[in-house]
């Protein structure tokens, strides 16, 4: 009997714990203040300092900021008048004259760039697109080159007052048929082509330069569909 008992045998296990270093304990504040410090002063900068890129708008309209107006398109034509003068006296027309003068007329057409805020530009990041919409154009008044202008005069007498009249009166003709010949619709297309090569030219650069690479920059004017409409 005495052998079979046995004395229990009690296992004590030891407390483990860990430790830590004196060294990262004190180190965690500095880390909570370092990071606070970077996020400041990067909030800062955020603020103060930092310009978005990807901007193609601003680049476009940056181009266009120190321009008011830019000339398109000049036409250079010759404008055909002729005038009657009648004088007599008691309303008996006694002398009668006529001119006839072929008078060298220009017309230029420009864009208003002042009116071109952003809503005239529209940017597609996934074509690398440009859209401009132009205002309508701007037709000057007809310069009439009257020093290089051939006249023929017919009469068997023409006074100086006549032929004052005569002149007059074909200058003021031939203004408002230049003026009419500058709307014409195949004058005014060409002009407009000539506004929109303008256009592309002026802003692809600069956008090149600016690190936007080869974009497509697309023109049309007010009342014109954009294209695939």
């Amino acid at each position: 009997m005495a052998d079979d008992l046995k004395p229990a045998v009690q296992t004590i296990a030891p407390e483990l714990r860990e430790e830590r270093p004196l060294a990262r304990v004190q180190a965690v504040p500095w880390l909570i203040v370092i990071v606070l410090l970077a996020a400041v002063a990067w909030l800062g900068w955020r603020a103060f300092f930092y310009e978005e890129e990807g901007d193609p708008v601003g680049s476009a309209m940056l181009a266009f900021e120190k321009q008011n107006s830019l000339t398109v398109f000049s036409s250079r034509f010759e404008v055909v008048a002729e005038s009657v003068d009648r004088r007599g006296v008691l309303n008996i027309d006694l002398l009668e004259s006529r001119q006839a003068a072929i008078i060298p007329a220009t017309v230029e057409y420009r864009l208003d760039l002042s009116s071109m805020d952003r809503d005239r530009f529209a940017w597609d990041a996934e074509s690398e697109t440009l859209s401009v919409i132009l205002p309508p154009l701007r037709i000057s008044r007809p310069n009439l080159d009257e020093a290089a202008q051939k006249t023929f005069t017919e009469g068997t007498y023409v006074s100086r007052d006549a032929s004052a009249d005569l002149a007059r009166n074909n200058s003021q003709q031939a203004e408002r048929k230049a003026a009419a010949f500058a709307k014409n619709p195949e004058v005014l297309a060409l002009a407009r082509q000539a506004a929109k090569d303008a256009v592309r030219q002026n802003l692809a650069i600069p956008l090149q330069i600016a690190g936007y690479g080869d974009v497509t920059v697309a023109v049309r004017f007010d009342g014109e569909a954009a294209p695939g409409n």
